[in-house]
């Protein structure tokens, strides 16, 4: 798609309050593929002026309405799966495949369930003498990352329009091109004027502007749990609510009962896809003792086989910062069976599928969010031990248990502190909702529990 070199506002695309821009840089080949806009506070000021404007017709909308606009939108994204896809992996680096069956597909998916959730979800009830209205919070200002970029757009603005919402995106400078594509789609399918509209902007300029903004009622952000603290705090200094879904650190445990060679071949290959870019990626995988060196050979295995198939980072700033948890992993001294911090290729932002083994639980690769393709495997002693490490982190955003009974891969499941985890290679499911225990977030995203995050109760009594 070409670049636009305006705001979407109100409905159209209006020039820029100022002249500066960003290059968006193609991560496989470094070359600059467009330029969009660097919002201001001033863009921002524009754009929450005619969300609120918008906000009381888009409000009073009968849900069927709101329903047949999303299952439009749906319609519209649909039509450009192709050109959606050939754009993330054109500006994030994603390989054709995975932009295809992931990055357009998913997001298709769940705007259209919340379609038909806005079709059918009950809001208003009675209770005992009472009716409970549940009613849109307001303007939501949503910032999104760059790692899922329509995915996390549509988690977002989704819930917000079926709620009776309006909103101002504000997506990530790394990839604000499918943003834009978004919006076209949303023009295509009837948004009314004011209900989306789109800023593009640097996160410390126009996210912060958002975040702050008194015209905003709640803020949603995806992305870093540091910066997730700076929204919370700009918040709540104005009583404002968020939704914040931030970083992660996820278990994969294998049981000793588990087949070891799936579990390990599809745990490698969960933080391998999207380049390790993924916050529930299961990045650390746990392993008993007596299995541990099986385990170690197979996920080294696996891992090489990514060489050639496994997509660049967003940015060289990603590729330092990822280069940089290799060179402190091997410092700390775990043992390197797999990749490393040196350049697979001379162009792009590449690092190769590494696996490290001899873990500590307390090692840095072991405890923060390195957001790359690599691997820590950690053994353990027993269910406990392996309980204790699992939850030995500030994150707890997501996992994932392998063992040949259900039953026992459920109960252990249950004493984990996340919010939610995967049972023997369980599927996704756009219904069910998504969101962290601990310093990984506050609310859900997705379903009826997404829906939620956007509605504020009024109680009326007889």
């Amino acid at each position: 798609m070409k670049a636009h070199d305006g705001m979407y506002i109100d409905g159209a695309w209006r020039p820029a309050a100022g002249q500066d821009v960003i290059e968006v840089v193609n991560p496989a080949d470094e070359q600059v593929i467009g330029r969009v806009p660097a919002g201001t506070a001033e863009d921002v000021d524009a754009a929450v002026r005619a969300a609120r404007a918008a906000l009381p017709g888009w409000a009073a909308t009968p849900p069927a309405e709101r329903a047949a606009r999303l299952g439009a939108l749906r319609d519209a994204l649909a039509a450009r799966k192709d050109e959606i896809a050939e754009t993330v992996t054109a500006e994030l680096g994603s390989p054709p495949k995975f932009s295809e069956n992931v990055h357009a597909a998913v997001p298709i998916a769940v705007a259209g369930s919340y379609a038909e959730l806005a079709a059918t979800y009950s809001f208003e009830e009675k209770v005992g003498n009472s009716t409970v209205f549940h009613e849109p919070i307001g303007v939501v200002g949503a910032i999104t990352p760059w790692n899922y970029p329509l995915h996390q757009i549509v988690a977002k603005v989704a819930p917000a329009l079926a709620a009776g919402c309006t909103v101002v995106l504000k997506p990530a400078e790394d990839t604000p091109l499918v943003a834009q594509l978004f919006a076209e789609a949303s023009h295509e399918a009837g948004i009314p004027a004011g209900v989306l509209n789109l800023v593009t902007g640097l996160g410390p300029v126009a996210g912060q502007a958002l975040a702050e903004h008194p015209g905003v009622d709640l803020v949603s952000f995806t992305g870093s749990t540091a910066v997730g603290r700076q929204i919370g705090a700009t918040a709540g200094a104005a009583v404002k609510k968020v939704a914040l879904e931030l970083g992660g650190k996820s278990a994969n445990v294998i049981l000793p009962s588990a087949d070891l060679a799936r579990a390990v071949n599809v745990g490698v290959a969960n933080v391998m896809s999207n380049s390790g870019q993924t916050c529930s990626a299961w990045t650390r995988m746990l392993v008993h003792r007596e299995q541990y060196e099986e385990a170690v050979e197979l996920a080294a295995t696996a891992a090489a086989k990514y060489g050639d198939r496994i997509g660049p980072v967003v940015s060289a700033k990603q590729r330092t910062r990822v280069r940089g948890y290799i060179e402190k992993g091997v410092a700390e001294g775990a043992r390197l069976v797999a990749g490393g911090a040196g350049s697979p290729r001379e162009q792009g932002y590449f690092v190769a599928p590494t696996v490290f083994a001899d873990v500590d639980p307390d090692m840095t690769i072991a405890q923060e969010e390195i957001f790359g393709p690599v691997l820590s495997i950690i053994r353990y002693e027993d269910e406990d031990d392996a309980v204790r490490i699992a939850n030995g982190t500030v994150y707890g955003l997501a996992g994932a248990v392998w063992a040949a009974d259900e039953t026992e891969a459920v109960a252990f499941a249950r004493r984990l502190e996340t919010g939610q985890v995967d049972i023997n290679g369980g599927r996704f499911n756009p219904l069910a909702p998504f969101g962290g225990y601990k310093q990984s977030g506050v609310g859900r995203e997705l379903g009826t529990h997404g829906l939620a995050e956007y509605l504020q109760t009024k109680s009326l009594q007889f």
